[in-house]
């Protein structure tokens, strides 16, 4: 029954698409026009330059594709399904989560991960066209391929608690969306989503340094590509699991607490 309760979980967010066609041939066409417009874009930033910030146009170009294709992991909408916290504490419907044979935290984790193995089929598939296709350089070496692969898994952990920490903060501000989407840009922007934080000033370098985004995408990138070298990868693997470990305790505080603010009549 744990395992049927689990697997109803994970899948209800891919269900959304997988049962509307269009919505995964829209999702497949905005793929391919972002990876061809990003590859085009870099490729023409870097035409009459060779490296800059320690990037040249191959690894510039790698990144950036990556980077959308990374984007997948996380981002299938949970709005149609009206599943996300932000609606359920708009509506009141948030006490169902605590009415359910899964806990909530474990509700929102096994949803969480359902997501992301949707996306990550979605970012394999993107990925092996850009590599068949010359878009994307593969890794220098099998070391390189295998410390992407870890980093990538901690900073999808990473950006997991992340997310939930966004979501949780409804319970306390209940209607946020400008806050959501101001916070969601900055988790982006820091990140490196929409460009290497290599490319920004040293005092943004430096202040994201303290912050956990760079370790959801731009750290595993950086390593792939080799702006970070191979000697400095167990050292970023130490600070990334730091923040896995550190956001774990904070979240797990925070639904406690969020516990609290939920009465039987709704959010």
């Amino acid at each position: 029954m744990a395992v049927l309760h689990a697997w109803r979980a994970a899948r209800v967010t891919p269900l959304g698409e997988l049962n509307a066609p269009p919505r995964m041939t829209a999702v497949a066409l905005r793929l391919a026009v972002q990876v061809v417009l990003v590859w085009s874009l870099w490729r023409g930033l870097y035409a009459h330059s060779g490296t800059t910030a320690g990037l040249s146009r191959d690894q510039a170009v790698t990144y950036a594709v990556l980077a959308v294709l990374a984007s997948r992991l996380r981002e299938l909408d949970q709005y149609t399904g009206r599943d996300t916290v932000l609606q359920h504490m708009h509506f009141g419907t948030i006490v169902y989560w605590y009415l359910r044979p899964l806990p909530p935290q474990r509700y929102y984790a096994l949803r969480a991960a359902g997501e992301q193995l949707y996306g990550l089929a979605w970012a394999l598939t993107g990925y092996v066209v850009c590599l068949a296709t010359g878009l994307v350089e593969p890794p220098r070496s099998a070391a390189v391929a295998a410390v992407f692969v870890v980093s990538m898994l901690l900073g999808q952990w990473v950006l997991y608690y992340v997310m939930l920490t966004l979501d949780q903060l409804c319970f306390w501000t209940i209607r946020n969306n400008a806050a959501m989407l101001i916070l969601l840009f900055a988790q982006n922007l820091l990140s490196g989503v929409y460009a290497p934080l290599w490319f920004f000033p040293d005092w943004f370098v430096t202040m994201s340094a303290f912050l956990p985004f760079q370790a959801t995408l731009s750290v595993p990138l950086s390593l792939y590509v080799g702006r970070i070298p191979l000697s400095d990868a167990a050292f970023q693997l130490c600070v990334q699991a730091a923040w896995v470990v550190a956001l774990a305790l904070f979240t797990r505080l925070l639904w406690r607490r969020a516990a609290r603010r939920v009465i039987s009549q709704g959010g």
